[in-house]
C-alpha cells in the first residue's frame, strides 16, 4: 500500500504540490500548544512522502474566510472549544464543501467537541472509525486503529469520524493525543516508538485527506 501511494503522488504533481497544514485558532483555548510539534510533523511528512509540503503551518481563526482557500484544518487543545456563530457557520461550510478536519483531544477538548459536532451536523453519523477504514492503511498500516501516545486517564484510544455522504470528513483522535508525539523529544520524554507511531499516524491522516 505504501508503494502504491508513493507512485500515485509521483504521477499526480498537482495533487501533491503545496500542501499546507492549517491550525485553527479559537479564543477559548490553547490552540497554539502543538505549533512546534506540527512543524516537526511537516518536516517528517516531506521526508517520508512525495507530498510537496509547505514547511510552516498556517494559523487561521474560523471566522476568517481564507480557510476556504485550504483543504485541511487541525483543531487541538486542552480546554473546551467555544465558537461564535460565524465560526460555526464557516466550519460547517468548510466541511460540507469537501474540506477535512483533524481534531486532536489534547486532554480536555472531548465534551465540547462532541457537542459542537452534534450541533453542526445533527443528521450525520459521528461514530468510531473501523480499523479496516482506508485512513488506517493509506500509507502505513494500523491494523489495531489509533495508537495511544499519552496515557492521560488511561483507557483505549479511539478514532471517531463524521461521515458526509460516505466521506470521512472529520477525524477525531480521542484518548490518544497524537499531536503530543510530534513534539521535541525532550518535551514529553516519549520513547522513540511512540513518536514514530505518532508521525506515522499523522502521515496516514494527511494522505487520506488528499486522496479521498
Amino acid at each position: 500500500m505504501r508503494e502504491i501511494f508513493l507512485a500515485f503522488f509521483l504521477l499526480c504533481p498537482l495533487l501533491a504540490s503545496g500542501f499546507d497544514f492549517v491550525i485553527v485558532k479559537y479564543r477559548s483555548g490553547d490552540w497554539y500548544n502543538a505549533s512546534d510539534g506540527v512543524k516537526n510533523f511537516l518536516a517528517e511528512l516531506a521526508q517520508r512522502t512525495t507530498v510537496d509540503t509547505v514547511p510552516l503551518p498556517v494559523e487561521l481563526p474560523l471566522d476568517d474566510d481564507r480557510i476556504f482557500e485550504h483543504s485541511f484544518l487541525f483543531l487541538n487543545g486542552h480546554v473546551p472549544v467555544l465558537l461564535d456563530e460565524k465560526e460555526k457557520a464557516n466550519l460547517k461550510k468548510f466541511i460540507l464543501n469537501g474540506g477535512f478536519l483533524f481534531a486532536n483531544d489534547d486532554y480536555g477538548l472531548d465534551e465540547s467537541f462532541r457537542k459542537l459536532i452534534a450541533e453542526l451536523f445533527p443528521g450525520y453519523p459521528f461514530e468510531q472509525v473501523s480499523f479496516a477504514h482506508p485512513l488506517y492503511h493509506s500509507f502505513y498500516h494500523f491494523d489495531k486503529g489509533l495508537p495511544k501516545i499519552h496515557e492521560h486517564d488511561g483507557g483505549t484510544p479511539e478514532g471517531w469520524g463524521l461521515f458526509i455522504d460516505g466521506r470521512l470528513a472529520v477525524f477525531y483522535a480521542y484518548n490518544a493525543d497524537i499531536a503530543d508525539g510530534w513534539d521535541y523529544p525532550e518535551v514529553h520524554n516519549d520513547p522513540v516508538e511512540k513518536r514514530e507511531a505518532a508521525f506515522r499516524m499523522g502521515v496516514n491522516i494527511v494522505i487520506y485527506s488528499l486522496t479521498y
